[in-house]
């Protein structure tokens, strides 16, 4: 793809697909923090009213913390419904971490307050509802506007969320690396063992490797 191929995506073709099908609510689901060793898995639902365009919206992932900060409150206050959901470390260490991203993006949906008529997730796979048709879109968040807010939403929240961790505990850079397994974060866990908000199904290599 070209690079004015990427810059030409029309983000609203799947959302304008089903409005031309007679559905409403056209619901974007994302989630952020699948992959850190430590804290939980956050999800995001949004609903916007036919029309609304949040200038801007993208990827969370290719937008800059101030620039998704701004955004955050923009989709927010334009969205018809919106709602931030969490599946905790216990839940991903019971679930797996696949299971426990489903069951956020489950609990987002169903904390709405407008019912969606239609779900957009981003990803290969869905949750499963007893009466909302669902579609797994890859690439999701960076095709639909939908699902690129929901992502803003998640990945706003959980890393507000890692900061205010950070300040119960201070010595590992949560504020920094956000649990993501960077070498800081690595660093700190082997300088100073785990906390309660580590995935330990996630540290097994790192811990086995350096015998703790």
């Amino acid at each position: 793809m070209s690079k004015s191929e990427k810059t030409s995506v029309d983000m609203f073709a799947f959302e304008r697909e089903y409005i031309e099908q007679g559905f409403k609510n056209i619901c974007g689901v994302d989630e952020a923090g699948r992959g850190p060793l430590a804290g939980p898995v956050c999800a995001a639902a949004v609903i916007f009213p036919e029309g609304v365009v949040v200038e801007g919206v993208n990827d969370s992932k290719k937008l800059s913390p101030k620039k998704r900060d701004e955004l955050f409150d923009k989709i927010k206050e334009n969205a018809l419904a919106y709602h931030i959901a969490y599946a905790s470390v216990e839940e991903i260490e019971e679930l797996n971490i696949l299971n426990a991203a489903m069951l956020a993006m489950k609990r987002a949906v169903e904390g709405l307050s407008e019912k969606a008529d239609i779900i957009l997730i981003d990803g290969n796979k869905t949750p499963y509802f007893n009466d909302i048709p669902c579609r797994a879109i890859v690439k999701g968040d960076a095709l639909s506007h939908s699902i690129a807010a929901a992502s803003v939403l998640a990945k706003v929240s959980r890393d507000r969320l890692m900061e205010e961790m950070a300040k119960k505990y201070p010595e590992y850079g949560f504020e920094q690396h956000k649990g993501y397994g960077t070498k800081l974060h690595r660093e700190k866990i082997l300088q100073y063992g785990t906390c309660e908000i580590h995935r330990p199904s996630f540290l097994k290599k790192i811990l086995k490797e350096n015998d703790v």
